[in-house]
């Protein structure tokens, strides 16, 4: 699907995301040394707990594992020996794929909580040693993004080339033959501006067009949002898909 692989940017978000954790002022003071007694960066030795937030604790009793539900479980999270939480995405998504079709990257999703609930699970988390850690779901966004609801309103608007906009080869023919990762046309048609954009998830899932270096310097804006709301870091989601052949060239048929 994607044979035009950009390695030299991978390796530059890889360390732009571990440079910039290490550099940036925390709102929460850390609790646990950066470096170990062998001087080694923490994360080389750390046990870490990855923890899906809907079915982890529910602090409330609404059925829907929560932040708070998190934090109510810090003291049995220490007690194993945990030294990271990874926390699946939680932000706000109309949750055509579990929360990974994000709308908005700077918030939580109502039904986990509030950035307040997100605070306060960081400072606790740091007063017990534990480092909080997050999704990075740099691939797409969800079609319901601000961003993708400018791009798709007019070929001109300003967030256009923020995705991946082709005309397709004819009436009812996509640009090319390839196909999502769920079976379907990688490609969506949208009536109002005539053109096909790429997914190579669910078509609620439009990729982003890293090659515009808006894009870039957007998604980085993001990671320096919550690295100043304590973030330790981040697990990079489906990085391996950030490129397409800028040719579109078919893929051959087994």
């Amino acid at each position: 699907m994607k044979p035009c692989v950009h390695r030299q940017l991978y390796k530059k978000l890889a360390i732009f995301i571990i440079t910039l954790a290490a550099t940036l002022p925390q709102k929460h003071e850390r609790q646990s040394p950066a470096i170990d007694a062998q001087g080694h960066p923490w994360w080389q030795g750390a046990v870490f707990y990855k923890l899906y937030p809907r079915s982890f604790a529910d602090s409330n009793n609404d059925g829907i594992g929560d932040l708070n539900g998190v934090t109510s479980k810090l003291d049995y999270l220490k007690g194993l020996g945990v030294d990271a939480v990874w926390i699946t995405t939680c932000f706000p998504a109309p949750q055509v794929d579990f929360g990974y079709d994000i709308s908005d990257y700077e918030d939580i999703d109502r039904m986990y909580g509030s950035l307040q609930d997100f605070d306060r699970l960081v400072s606790e988390a740091n007063k017990r040693g534990i480092r909080i850690l997050l999704d990075f779901v740099a691939n797409h966004t969800s079609d319901q993004h601000k961003w993708f609801q400018d791009s798709k309103s007019s070929r001109t608007s300003a967030h256009r080339n923020w995705y991946i906009w082709r005309n397709g080869k004819g009436p009812n023919r996509p640009p090319n033959n390839w196909v999502s990762t769920f079976g379907l046309s990688a490609w969506t048609f949208d009536a109002t501006t005539q053109q096909h954009y790429y997914h190579y998830f669910y078509p609620e899932q439009p990729d982003l067009n890293w090659r515009n270096p808006a894009v870039e310097a957007a998604m980085f804006d993001i990671t320096r949002f919550w690295y100043k709301r304590g973030v330790a870091g981040f697990r990079l989601d489906a990085v391996d898909s950030l490129f397409e052949n800028p040719n579109l060239t078919d893929n051959p048929f087994a």
